[in-house]
């Protein structure tokens, strides 16, 4: 695959639009992309097999997700599998697909899904001797086995490209391109080899559940009992979720997606070509039959589907050249040879899309047994290899081999599968899909500034602006006319920063950069603040729970999931872990026992649904045990400053020093007017404060926002769940062992495997590492995602990053590794190795010195850092 990458300083005048088809117009052929070969005689055409009246599992879906699901399942053992297809296997949009198979993806766990899914694809045809059409292109475009070329070797690897302006592109000599159906009907072989049933034209109308847990299936051919069901049904995910009697959120919307054929051109592109990837164009192009294959994505995309459609209406999807025009113009630009090439089709097929453009793989919450593998976001056949095998891992451990949380269907809520919601989040989405961040090895030569890459530039800290305002606090527009500029995490509004009155509100709403950003000094007056005077944080989106009972068994659930000792006195407040079997952390979270048997759990804002289903999993069924979700019950005040503490007690009349209101201590109290405030003496940034849970009532004193909280965490080196810390990490990695009671009277979960951690030792650790002769003005910034370098050697990659306003430089936190002993085996690591290294931060190429702590750094060092400042600034006055 060739990405290339146009000059700024483009020489040759933009090409006007021409249109390809004939003044005298033309017929279509009458056959699709790819001629699929008949499926294995699973079903004949004039009789369907007998339905079996049992299964261990059902699959919905003989796409490519659902036969690699059945054949991942199958190789790990499993037996009594079924796979059930309404249509034929593969004659949806998997046999619409374009066939590239690119490892260039945003996020890591979708590179490790993409780099297995190519390596299957081949083996695929020496297992079964099923042709998969596996051709190794190559792709003119992160760290897996990727070159800097310069226009003239582009033009080497690809003859129809116009180099001239471009000032090079990435090369992934890996990337390959396949016939999707016959990858598809690969996959089913293997599967079927390995004894999983497929059934064709057997549709899905419902699934049985009872008393939370999957039991049967109900198909238009009759029931089948079972005790999994795994949800594959692409752009039916959607009406599959909600079709039973108890609804599944299945978040995703289909789109209409173009591409065009041509016929073989004058001289037949060999079918090694490399794929080419545009993103100023927002196209690609492969070789296909001698010909060209091109789609893209447009700036407009066209919603489809809303209201539900049947099967048939794939087939009949119309061509809109209108539509397309702008994307065959950018290919004539690119590629102005193919102005005389005869047009074959203009295909429009559909594809899925969800809210972050990113797919959904798990188990549902609510109904165990019940999964999820949908919403590919275009990129299906790449992924479909890996999350087969990933789901199927879920499915047998109960956890797949590598961190999905980014990809955990339990990301989003109900409200993000609203049909309104989705149609008008697709119209961001499909802009935006094939942004690629690389942030790895690559030597960027004169692309230092390079690095969201893909159809659209994704600057760091971007914002969707369709379907906003799904949630809000009760102070939304009080801070909205305060100045407030808004982010969203888990479909909620949160204020960024405040603009300051008159400051220009449209260049700060437009700034995109990967450099020093102009909310520089307005999020650096609200760190002051915080630290100086005080400032209060809207933090209403952060999920609460209750967990209530009428004896000791709210105490004892939670002695059983967190790793901390929850068994202190009343109004006393836990920072806590609740971890799996491996130790690591399915939540982070700080609990207040508010009586004997009542207690207030506080999670990160999108662990609503995941904290939730995690705690709902362990519980015992009690009607004396009650949970309950009161994030909406309560508006949260961040209170943060040294004087937080006057404004209080001058409102209540209640002295707040700590004789009186100790740290990590909680109490109810009137402030104000309102009664009734939950008062916690303890803020998420380390500084100085309290947390106020109110019934929704509304105070103001100093705003400030998330861009504030976020340098003032990472800056004591506060470590965030879904960024820093996940299900693979323990707090033996990250510094918080002294929150593990090992010796208290309850056993927890993960607690036989941190003991055995402890006594190996860990393999990484959690470190800071502030930068050193890094410009803050001029250089890059880093954004998280950085290599670290330990003595020239590759040794992790960073999780977090700001700016200290306090150290005045730039802080990244991140885990490091030691290089692995014999036979490949993970080295423990100790204090010593991580403060005897001389560590760097690759930032778009260019390693910049960094100092390594496992500590945050004391106020003392920041007072001789001043001094020292204060005694250069004095000599050089001097001289």
């Amino acid at each position: 695959m060739c990405s290339c990458v146009r000059s700024s300083r483009a020489l040759s005048p933009v090409l006007l639009p021409r249109l390809l088809i004939p003044q005298t117009g033309y017929k279509l052929a009458g056959r699709r992309l790819w001629t699929s070969p008949h499926c294995m005689a699973v079903s004949g055409d004039s009789q369907l097999p007998p339905l079996p009246s049992q299964a261990r599992v059902v699959i919905c879906g003989g796409g490519i997700m659902g036969t690699s699901v059945a054949f991942h399942l199958a190789k790990l053992g499993w037996t009594d599998i079924v796979l059930l297809e309404q249509g034929r296997l593969g004659a949806g949009t998997t046999r619409l697909c374009a066939g590239i198979v690119s490892v260039a993806k945003p996020i890591s766990i979708e590179c490790q899904m993409a780099n297995y899914s190519n390596s299957l694809y081949l083996q695929l045809e020496e297992e079964t001797g099923v042709k998969t059409g596996y051709v190794k292109t190559g792709s003119l475009v992160m760290g897996i086995s990727c070159n800097i070329i310069k226009p003239k070797e582009v033009a080497k690897l690809h003859p129809l490209v116009n180099i001239h302006d471009l000032v090079g592109a990435l090369h992934l000599p890996a990337d390959a391109v396949v016939s999707p159906p016959d990858v598809n009907h690969a996959m089913a072989v293997a599967a079927a080899g390995r004894g999983v049933q497929i059934l064709e034209r057997t549709t899905v109308q419902q699934v049985l559940v009872e008393k939370g847990q999957v039991t049967a299936v109900q198909t238009d051919r009759g029931s089948i009992e079972c005790e999994y069901f795994v949800n594959c049904a692409g752009q039916w995910a959607y009406e599959l979720g909600q079709a039973s009697e108890t609804k599944v959120s299945v978040p995703l919307h289909g789109c209409e997606h173009f591409y065009l054929l041509t016929k073989p051109l004058q001289e037949p592109l060999p079918p090694s070509t490399p794929v080419v990837m545009d993103m100023d164009g927002r196209l690609y192009a492969r070789p296909w039959q001698g010909g060209l294959l091109s789609g893209g994505f447009e700036k407009n995309p066209k919603p489809i589907f809303t209201e539900g459609r049947n099967q048939l209406e794939i087939q009949n999807m119309q061509e809109d050249w209108d539509h397309f025009e702008p994307m065959l113009s950018a290919l004539l630009r690119r590629m102005p040879s193919l102005e005389s090439a005869e047009i074959h089709q203009l295909v429009n097929c559909p594809e899925s899309f969800t809210p972050d453009m990113r797919c959904l793989m798990g188990e549902t919450p609510g109904i165990s047994g019940y999964y999820v593998l949908a919403g590919m976001n275009s990129s299906g056949l790449s992924f479909a290899g890996g999350a087969g095998k990933y789901l199927a891992e879920w499915m047998t451990y109960g956890y797949p081999t590598a961190n999905v949380w980014p990809l955990d269907i339990k990301r989003f809520g109900n409200l993000q599968s609203s049909r309104t919601f989705l149609r008008h989040r697709m119209k961001s989405t499909t802009c935006t899909i094939y942004t690629l961040y690389c942030k790895s090895q690559i030597h960027y030569n004169s692309f230092h500034h390079l690095k969201a890459l893909l159809y659209e530039l994704k600057v760091p800290r971007w914002d969707f602006q369709t379907g906003r305002q799904l949630r809000t606090s009760p102070l939304y527009d009080r801070l909205d006319t305060q100045g407030a500029r808004w982010m969203e995490k888990h479909g909620f509004e949160r204020p960024k920063y405040f603009v300051p009155p008159g400051k220009d509100l449209l260049s700060l709403d437009q700034s995109k950069t990967f450099y020093k950003p102009d909310w520089f000094d307005i999020v650096g007056e609200e760190v002051k603040c915080c630290k100086e005077a005080v400032c209060v944080i809207d933090m209403s989106s952060f999920t609460k729970f209750e967990l209530t009972s009428t004896k000791d068994q709210a105490l004892d659930l939670l002695q059983h999931l967190c790793a901390n000792d929850l068994d202190v006195p009343v109004g006393h407040i836990v920072h806590t872990g609740m971890l799996n079997e491996r130790g690591g952390y399915e939540n982070d979270c700080s609990v207040a026992r508010l009586s004997k048997n009542s207690f207030f759990i506080v999670s990160p804002t999108d662990q609503q649904v995941h904290c939730w289903s995690w705690i709902k999993k362990h519980m015992p069924n009690d009607p004396n045990l009650h949970l309950e979700d009161v994030s909406w019950k309560y508006t949260a005040l961040n209170l943060i400053g040294p004087r937080a503490m006057d404004v209080l007690a001058e409102l209540s009349y209640v002295s707040m020093t700590p004789d009186h209101f100790p740290s990590m201590f909680c109490k109810e109290m009137s402030v104000g007017y309102a009664n009734g405030i939950r008062v916690m003496s303890m803020t998420h940034t380390g500084e100085p404060g309290f947390m106020l849970y109110m019934p929704i009532e509304k105070y103001g004193i100093r705003n400030s926002g998330y861009y504030a909280l976020r340098s003032l965490r990472i800056e004591k080196f506060f470590a965030f769940w879904g960024q820093d810390l996940d299900a693979f990490t323990t707090p033996l990695e990250c510094g918080r062992e002294f929150r593990v009671k090992f010796d208290k009277d309850t056993d927890f979960l993960g607690r036989e495997a941190l003991l055995q951690q402890r006594q190996d030792g860990p393999s990484r650790r959690f470190v800071m590492l502030v930068l050193e002769d890094h410009d803050t003005e001029l250089d890059l910034w880093p954004w998280w995602g950085e290599p670290i370098y330990r003595n020239g050697q590759l040794a992790g990659t960073t999780t977090s990053s700001a700016y200290s306003y306090t150290l005045e430089r730039h802080i990244c936190l991140g885990f490091v590794s030691p290089p692995p002993g014999p036979e490949g085996l993970p080295t423990p690591i100790t204090p010593d190795f991580i403060n005897r290294g001389d560590y760097e931060v690759d930032i778009a190429g260019q390693r910049y010195p960094a100092k390594a702590k496992l500590y945050p750094f004391s106020s003392l060092f920041v007072q001789q850092k001043r001094r020292k400042e204060d005694m250069e600034l004095s000599n050089l006055q001097a001289k």
